[in-house]
């Protein structure tokens, strides 16, 4: 690991807190920006407008544009433009499949593709017309992923004049938003077992990229403009002999707290925190032997609260202490019906709402983690819920998109039909809905 403890780091740092709370402030006000995974502040909220309530394939529909290939990453947008990833793959041979799948049983179901093609789309903002369709990359012996996930799963971000473009041990590119050109790739070798999950997030000056494998596990932090290493911090040891339980497919969450920035990363054990001018590790939280993590954390007040992934999802809240640190004795309370291991969690003011894989909606309070209410929506869930204004939209595998009013009892405002998959989280921009099937992406907007 390295660390900087000379003046410009300090700097750094500094920097980097005042962009933080710049971040989050923006993220309060709402805008015409979602940069990132789950918008501005990372946790899937947009706070001003109203977005459409009922929406559909004849209603309320501005475009729908065909997208080639496949990719569970989410829309991004900025200044005009939508930006996503996606794979072109290749299905390999039945013999193709028996010599790789051989024996390969640990992780669950997998699908292999004979070769495949990572590529970067934007998508005008206004017309739906793609502006650019760009070939990253071509892997003629890709791994093995799971039936669920995709060759092109992490969402990029979009930092000023670039976007960097991440999947995972198939490599991380920064390009021109203009141009489309590359101004630097970097690569990882990690074995993710069923693919790559986690997304990049740019705190600073600074691209943070999770990488938590069966064969290593560590959070690595880049320069944004020239992509060098800037530091690696090794994750916390694992008890699990097992290497299938050391893995996990987390996004950070940059926060910030008394003033200092943290970026908050779940993964199997362990829940970390992070300084993300230095890589270096603030704090450990063992939350048990959950694996497999995807979910990102929320900050609801004073607490984070989080779940725990394989085997049984457990939602956990833990709070920091006056140093700015998380011990194991500053656990509030646990949650184990309804947790999820898939889609993030979501907050509006002390509720939390949670979607587990099933269908099954929770709400909790943050106060002492008792649950109010559960219902069944239906359907089975990938995808993390956003929140515009007072209504939570909740996107299914089946292409349904449930809309729900946030308040202490259970209201579900309407039901929308699209077309399945719904795999990737949607995006709000303004008023309007971008969301990503598993072939279209589509913008809805606010009826007037």
């Amino acid at each position: 690991m390295m660390h900087c403890a000379n003046r410009s780091a300090r700097v750094g740092a500094c920097s980097i807190g005042l962009v933080v709370a710049l971040q989050i402030a923006t993220a309060a006000l709402g805008s015409d920006r979602w940069p990132r995974f789950r918008g501005p502040s990372g946790q899937g909220v947009a706070t001003s407008g109203q977005a459409p309530v009922q929406f559909g394939l004849g209603r309320n529909l501005r475009w729908k544009t065909p997208i080639e290939g496949q990719g569970w990453s989410s829309p991004v947008i900025a200044d005009g433009q939508i930006w996503l990833t996606t794979a072109i793959a290749i299905p390999a041979s039945e013999a193709e499949r028996q010599a790789k799948l051989a024996g390969k049983t640990a992780g669950g179901p997998k699908e292999l593709a004979g070769s495949v093609t990572f590529k970067a789309i934007c998508v005008d903002l206004d017309s739906g017309q793609v502006i650019h369709s760009i070939t990253l990359a071509t892997e003629d012996d890709p791994d093995p992923i799971n039936p669920l996930n995709s060759y092109a799963s992490p969402t990029p971000v979009i930092d000023g004049d670039r976007v960097i473009c991440d999947f995972g041990n198939y490599g991380t590119w920064a390009l021109d938003r203009d141009s489309g050109e590359t101004i630097w790739k970097t690569k990882y070798d990690v074995d993710y077992s069923v693919g790559p999950g986690s997304s990049p997030v740019v705190v600073g000056d600074i691209v943070i990229l999770v990488c938590d494998g069966i064969d290593q596990q560590f959070v690595v932090g880049l320069d944004k403009r020239t992509g060098n290493q800037v530091w690696r911090t090794d994750r916390p040891p694992i008890r699990a002999s097992n290497v299938e339980f050391r893995k996990a497919y987390s996004t950070p969450l940059v926060v910030a707290h008394n003033g200092q920035t943290q970026v908050v990363v779940p993964g199997a054990q362990w829940l970390c925190g992070y300084d993300p001018a230095t890589g270096r590790e603030l704090w450990r939280f063992d939350h048990g032997d959950g694996f497999s993590v995807s979910p990102t954390a929320i900050q609801v007040g004073d607490l984070i609260v989080f779940s725990t992934g394989f085997m049984r999802p457990v939602l956990v809240a833990v709070r920091w202490g006056d140093d700015g640190r998380v011990t194991q004795d500053e656990e509030v309370w646990r949650v184990t019906r309804g947790a999820p291991t898939k889609p993030s969690p979501i907050a509006v003011g002390n509720w939390i709402y949670v979607i587990s894989d099933n269908g099954i909606l929770t709400q909790v309070d943050a106060a002492d983690g008792s649950i109010r209410w559960q219902e069944r929506l239906g359907g089975n869930y990938s995808a993390s819920p956003v929140l515009v204004g007072d209504k939570l939209y909740f996107c299914s595998h089946e292409g349904e998109v449930s809309v729900v009013q946030a308040g202490p009892e259970f209201l579900l405002l309407a039901k929308n039909e699209l077309e399945p998959r719904l795999m990737a989280s949607p995006a709000v921009v303004g008023e309007d809905l971008v969301i990503r099937s598993e072939r279209h992406l589509f913008r809805f907007h606010q009826e007037r």
